[in-house]
């Protein structure tokens, strides 16, 4: 598949959620990041289900919802009813990962797994063939203002055959921008989120969005 960026909303305008959304999806998004905190799995705290039903009224585009989340089986079918197409767990928060992966699929949404700075990509081979997607964060979930880390991905090489045999997306999550995109080309990555480096005052988030695009189907 081509790379795609997946721009995060949690940097967009809030007062202007659909006209940025649309910004967006006018210029050839396809993909909206959702970054769901809990203030206890990680320290901040951001939405639930009912704003993503409110964006799943604004757009068409696909909804993948982070769940940066304790006891995520309790909402995952609240998530999915509100209008996410994919969820995204941590192993750590799952009683039973393979469970809760099964539990996704059967609500009708894609199911993935992510993993931290810290964490060994390993961890999720034992669930390969339950796996749509995986997120490898590249940065501390819940933290502002961190830097790109280019050490999680030091294991990738390693997982990429058991990921392509078993069909699974790999996106990265973290300090992606115009100056750090390049860094994660031609490395087996389909999908980029993006929070500020889409939604800020430099320009619209639907050119910001194109200039990442391009960065990312060419390297420049």
């Amino acid at each position: 598949m081509k790379p795609q960026i997946s721009p995060s909303v949690l940097s967009a305008d809030f007062s202007k959620l659909g006209e940025q959304i649309a910004s967006v999806a006018g210029n050839g998004g396809e993909v909206l990041h959702l970054d769901v905190m809990d203030g206890h799995y990680v320290p901040n705290l951001t939405f639930g289900p009912l704003l993503v039903k409110a964006m799943r009224k604004m757009t068409d585009m696909i909804l993948e919802a982070h769940l940066m989340i304790s006891d995520p089986d309790q909402y995952i079918e609240n998530f999915v009813k509100a209008g996410a197409d994919i969820v995204l767990v941590h192993p750590s928060t799952c009683a039973s990962v393979r469970d809760t992966l099964r539990n996704i699929k059967s609500l009708g949404a894609k199911a993935g797994l992510v993993v931290n700075p810290g964490e060994k990509l390993s961890i999720v081979a034992p669930y390969l063939a339950e796996m749509d997607q995986l997120l490898i964060m590249s940065v501390v979930p819940g933290f502002g203002g961190q830097s790109f880390m280019p050490e999680v991905l030091n294991d990738l090489p390693e997982l990429r055959p058991s990921l392509q045999k078993n069909n699974v997306l790999v996106e990265i999550d973290g300090g992606i921008n115009q100056s750090t995109i390049g860094l994660v080309l031609d490395k087996g990555i389909n999908r980029f989120v993006a929070g500020s480096a889409v939604f800020n005052k430099d320009a619209s988030p639907g050119v910001n969005f194109n200039t990442l695009q391009t960065l990312a189907a060419t390297g420049k």
